[in-house]
């Protein structure tokens, strides 16, 4: 099969060297000079340093259009702001297309009351297009180590699920097939938002029982977010869902915890950010999370508390205190 991977980023880079063996890939960087130093020095020194790339790896710039060009299947692994101008570059293919990036889209404009899912940005730009989502717990060093990882690729398109599966299931991958496209897009977003809540709380060494509490009541927070948009309830209890939550909301190579960690240590959002060199999604999609969960008639505390802490509304011992201050309420709910 031959995959054609839009983006040099960590993730994107991962999953070419994971699957070049298998597959003939090309992985395309945006920026020219990057795609001559990975060629040159077999390794994507600024993403995912310390990874060589395999010989079969074909490194390319320049003109996307032709980089896809005879591919089977395209996969667009270029942050959540750059993916509604790939749709839209893509929208005549006629090989499944499946995308990365977990988050929500910021609204474009005063007049739009929400930002939108992936799927929701493919239906405008790009309606005919067969694609889909490939997600799940994983860390991008961990699949270019070739460690075991579960993943899910979800589509409402059949061919789509089947071709993820086909390209990216063997040895130390493991990939799920689900239909419900808005609960795994969901749950990805969701969950780094609620990374930064969990990083908050490790970093004022706040105890093992308020993470517990933190992830169990970010999971209710998720769910009901979902639910709202048309998801099925089980697909939270899925890899998407629960699992991605627990591996970003605890797991040390995690951006977004990495920024409540930094946040908690008393460093500003811009240097939390700048800190990290990659993006963190949770921080651009928060705001647009809890905003359309208001207009849903939805509480997403938890959410709403990193909304105020990445606002600037609130330290963190009063984001803490406020979540604490809630009036009691039942379970589940």
């Amino acid at each position: 099969m031959k995959i054609c991977v839009l983006g040099a980023g960590a993730w994107g880079t991962a999953l070419a060297v994971n699957v070049a063996a298998r597959h003939h890939v090309t992985l395309w960087a945006r920026d020219a000079a990057q795609a001559a130093r990975m060629s040159a020095t077999r390794e994507n020194a600024r993403y995912l340093p310390g990874t060589p790339l395999p010989a079969a790896l074909s490194v390319q710039a320049g003109d996307a259009a032709s980089a896809v060009h005879g591919a089977d299947l395209v996969i667009v692994a270029t942050p959540m702001a750059a993916l509604r101008g790939q749709l839209l570059a893509l929208r005549d293919l006629s090989v499944p297309v499946a995308w990365l990036c977990k988050g929500v889209e910021q609204a474009l404009s005063a007049s739009q009351s929400f930002g939108l899912l992936a799927h929701e940005i493919r239906a405008q730009v790009a309606p005919d297009l067969l694609a889909g989502v490939l997600s799940g717990p994983s860390f991008a060093q961990e699949v270019a180590q070739g460690r075991p990882t579960a993943l899910v690729a979800a589509s409402s398109h059949a061919r789509v699920r089947d071709v993820l599966v086909e390209a990216f299931h063997g040895p130390a991958l493991r990939v799920y097939a689900n239909d419900d496209i808005v609960g795994v897009e969901v749950g990805g977003a969701v969950k780094n938002v609620l990374a930064i809540a969990t990083g908050l709380c490790d970093g004022l060494a706040l105890g093992l029982n308020a993470r517990a509490a933190l992830i169990t009541r970010g999971l209710a927070e998720m769910t009901r977010f979902g639910l709202a948009l048309g998801a099925r309830a089980e697909t939270f209890m899925g890899l998407s869902g629960l699992g991605d939550l627990v591996l970003t909301a605890t797991g040390d190579l995690s951006r977004n915890r990495k920024v409540g960690l930094l946040l908690a240590g008393g460093q500003t959002l811009a240097q939390a950010v700048d800190s990290l060199g990659h993006v963190a999604e949770g921080v651009y999609c928060a705001r647009t999370v809890v905003q359309r969960a208001r207009l849903l008639g939805l509480e997403m505390p938890i959410a709403e508390g990193v909304v105020a802490l990445l606002d600037g509304a609130g330290s963190p011992a009063q984001v803490v205190a406020a979540l604490m201050a809630r009036e009691p309420s039942s379970e589940p709910g």
